[in-house]
Formats: C-alpha cells, sequence, structure tokens
C-alpha cells in the first residue's frame, strides 16, 4: 500500500506574517486530526525558515519550490539542495509547468535537479503533464510518457521508492478545469506503466507515488483519491485556504 501524499505549492503567494498565520490554522486542522496521509507546505523561497519555526513539532513537513542542481557558484538567483536542507526543507518540486513555461525548464534540467536532490537525500515532486492542445491532438500518452523518461533518466530503480511524481494536466492548472476521475486515473497509469518500463520491473514503479496535479480541491478530492492509480495531489489554489487543504488531507486518509 502506497500512503497518499498531499503537497501544497503556494507559489508565488504570502508573506512571513501571512505564513505564520496559515501555518497556524493548518496545524490546529491537521496535527491532532490523525489519519496517515502526508502533508507538506511548499512556500516561496522567503518564508521557508519562517515556515520552520512554524512546523516544529508539527506532522506537516516543509517543501521547496524549486532547486539548483549545482551544490554552490556563480548561480545568481538560484538556491541549492543544500542551503534547504539547512531550513529543514525536506521535499521538492521540481520542473513544474510554469517553471518549464516561463523560465525556460526542460526534461533535461530536471533530470539534473531529480539527481540532485536524489543526492542530498531530499524527497523530489516531479511535474509532468501535457497542455491543452497536445490533449486535444491525442498525444497525452505520447508527452507524459517522454517527460517520465527523460526526467527520470539514469536514475537507479532502486531510487524509484524516493521520488513522488505529480501528474499535473496543464490545461487542468488554475482555469477550474479538472481531469475527470477517469481521464486522470488514465494517465496516472501510464505513468506508472513508463516507470515500470525504466525500472525493468513492476515492483519499482509499484512504490512510487503519483499525484494529481491539475485544480484538485475538497470538493473532487474523494472521487479522485478513490482511483487506484492516484496517490495524492499537488495543490495549488486550495493550498493556500487551511480549511480546504486540511479536508484534502482529510480526504486522503
Amino acid at each position: 500500500m502506497r500512503t497518499h501524499v498531499v503537497a501544497g505549492n503556494w507559489k508565488m503567494n504570502k508573506t512571513a506574517a501571512e505564513t505564520r498565520a496559515l501555518i497556524a490554522d493548518l496545524r490546529a486542522a491537521l496535527d491532532g486530526a490523525g489519519g496517515a496521509a502526508e502533508a507538506v507546505v511548499c512556500p516561496p523561497f522567503t518564508n521557508l525558515q519562517t515556515a520552520a519555526e512554524a512546523l516544529k513539532g508539527s506532522r506537516i513537513a516543509l517543501g521547496a519550490q524549486n532547486m539548483h542542481w549545482k551544490p554552490e557558484g556563480a548561480y545568481t538567483g538560484e538556491i541549492s539542495a543544500a542551503m534547504l536542507q539547512n531550513l529543514g526543507v525536506t521535499h521538492v518540486i521540481l520542473g513544474h509547468s510554469e517553471r518549464r513555461q516561463y523560465f525556460a525548464e526542460t526534461d533535461a534540467t530536471v533530470n539534473e535537479k531529480l539527481k540532485a536532490a536524489l543526492a542530498a537525500g531530499l524527497v523530489p515532486i516531479v511535474c509532468v503533464g501535457e497542455t491543452l492542445a497536445e490533449r486535444e491532438a491525442l498525444r497525452t500518452g505520447a508527452v507524459v510518457a517522454g517527460q517520465v523518461k527523460a526526467g527520470l533518466a539514469g536514475v537507479a530503480a532502486a531510487a524509484f521508492e524516493k521520488i513522488i511524481v505529480a501528474y499535473e494536466p496543464v490545461w487542468a492548472i488554475g482555469t477550474g478545469k479538472v481531469a475527470s476521475p477517469e481521464q486522470a486515473q488514465e494517465v496516472h497509469a501510464i505513468i506508472r506503466a513508463t516507470l515500470a518500463e525504466l525500472a525493468g520491473c513492476p515492483c519499482a514503479a509499484a512504490k512510487v507515488r503519483v499525484q494529481y496535479g491539475g485544480s484538485m480541491n475538497a470538493g473532487n478530492a474523494a472521487t479522485l483519491l478513490a482511483q487506484p492509480d492516484i496517490d495524492g495531489g499537488l495543490i495549488g489554489g486550495a493550498a493556500l485556504k487551511a480549511a480546504d487543504f486540511a479536508a484534502i488531507v482529510k480526504a486522503a486518509g
């Protein structure tokens, strides 16, 4: 059995004071609620230290939204894995569609970051997903499988269980559109089959948690999470509201 994991991607939102307030509300809703699902919050870099302090003693883990693949150097504006770890970060989102769209990230750079995250002991959340044009051209399977193969290229099968993959249909991010449970399950099954191909056996693929990341919210979480290959959610807008995010975590078990 794979433990569900729900990660909140705060994107470019919240000040330090707002971070403290949101985490206080999340802890009030989740820390004593029980349940086996893992919860992760991913604030902007500027709020990681504030978040780490506010999360001490909590069941909620701390994640970052990005990182560079080099350990140090002349990379203005970038953050290394060691810097994240020093702040108490345990998870990191890699290759989000907004990073690919606005900041020219590629499968190759995602692969470099993934390897660096694993080497540092961070849990990478690797994002894959198709655009609306690609879906309408019936290329969803080819696009998503290609991103998985390129993003995990050269990674040993033994490391697969340390990786989280997030399927985020680009056409459903921030639009209010959501893939039906059947559509989402179909792509999640493609991802797991691709992982099995990469690993050379289905056993390694069966250990990988695959999140759904396209406008999951408190209202649709339960039906999506009931699908056999959906192991949690990468949450955007709903992660900024304590009651909504807590409801999704509780729906995850």
